[in-house]
């Protein structure tokens, strides 16, 4: 009699434990958010990068009912940011909030790195950037192509990158159009406008968020924006299709991540809270002055997105002779 009750108790406890394995997983996914969670991001306070995240962050936090507090991690174009959420703890609690360039073509960039794009498990997309060409506010230039001639007639040329989707976005003009040209690094956007308005640099492709301001203040003019539609900011400026390069359509787009191995449900938290803000009339309202449009993809359309975004980027900064740092 007592052999049996041992049997039946032991064969209680090991089907408790067995279950109680997979007990933690779906109680934290349940129970998510249950405190204060950090959204990691690659340019420094106050950048146009900056204030988009912040605003996300902050109306996402408001649905979750956990705050949602912004890390700057500049430097290493953005690759500090994706470095720390990659070796962080798949719980939903690190947030990686990022452009599309380097997840998509990260070797393309930088020789060696701590991750790659397997150390992340995408969301949802948020926002789409346009980028905008620009030169000196006091140029005599008025058209990308009036740039070009002047590039090709010139002995040494320099430009401004600070992000690899604007060295994507310059390489792929290279591509296009064979001009020579030496690229200067630079941390932040800001750190680089002094040298595009005082001509010490002969262009540079600027993110719009930052750039717009400075297009209005007679710092920077606006030769084209680099999207197929033009920007309700700025009417007048063409696209790089209408100034004459054909099929030129680069859109940067924003997304949000997680560590890989993060529970899929968290992760379709996560995804949603973001969604829903973008989904928001007042987000477009907010987006608009700054040069963004919200945008809702999920995980699968991401992907597929990053796949194609990494064969055309690898390409053309292989064709501009481009080296990854």
């Amino acid at each position: 009699m007592m052999l049996g009750f041992r049997l039946v108790l032991v064969s209680r406890l090991a089907a408790f434990a067995a279950a109680g394995l997979s007990w933690p997983s779906a109680v934290s996914a349940q129970e998510f958010p249950a405190r204060t969670m950090q959204a990691v991001i690659g340019f420094p306070a106050g950048s146009g990068a900056d204030i988009m995240c912040r605003y996300f962050a902050t109306k996402a936090g408001e649905l979750a009912g956990q705050s949602i507090v912004i890390v700057n991690k500049p430097g290493a174009f953005g690759s500090l940011s994706y470095a720390q959420v990659a070796s962080a703890k798949p719980d939903g609690y690190t947030i990686l909030m990022a452009g599309n360039a380097l997840m998509s073509a990260s070797r393309a960039f930088i020789k060696t790195l701590p991750f790659d794009r397997k150390s992340f498990v995408p969301a949802t997309s948020f926002a789409e950037t346009p980028f905008i060409v620009t030169v000196a506010g006091s140029s005599a230039l008025q058209t990308v192509p009036d740039l070009i001639t002047q590039l090709k007639g010139k002995p040494r040329n320099r430009y401004g990158t600070n992000n690899p989707a604007n060295v994507a976005a310059t390489a792929y003009l290279r591509s296009l159009t064979g001009f020579e040209a030496e690229a200067v690094t630079y941390k932040a956007a800001a750190d680089a406008l002094t040298d595009v308005s005082n001509g010490t640099l002969d262009f540079m492709i600027f993110d719009g968020a930052f750039a717009i301001g400075q297009i209005r203040s007679g710092k920077l003019k606006a030769l084209a924006v680099t999207s197929i539609y033009r920007l309700p900011t700025i009417p007048d400026v063409p696209t790089m299709q209408q100034a004459g390069f054909k099929d030129f359509d680069f859109n940067p787009w924003w997304g949000v991540y997680l560590p890989a191995g993060t529970p899929p449900a968290i992760v379709e938290k996560v995804g949603g809270w973001f969604a829903q803000v973008a989904k928001m009339p007042e987000t477009a309202k907010q987006l608009e002055p700054m040069v963004l449009v919200p945008s809702v993809e999920g995980p699968a359309t991401m992907n597929a997105k990053l796949d194609a975004d990494g064969v055309m980027w690898e390409r053309s900064l292989k064709a501009a002779g481009v080296e990854p740092q």
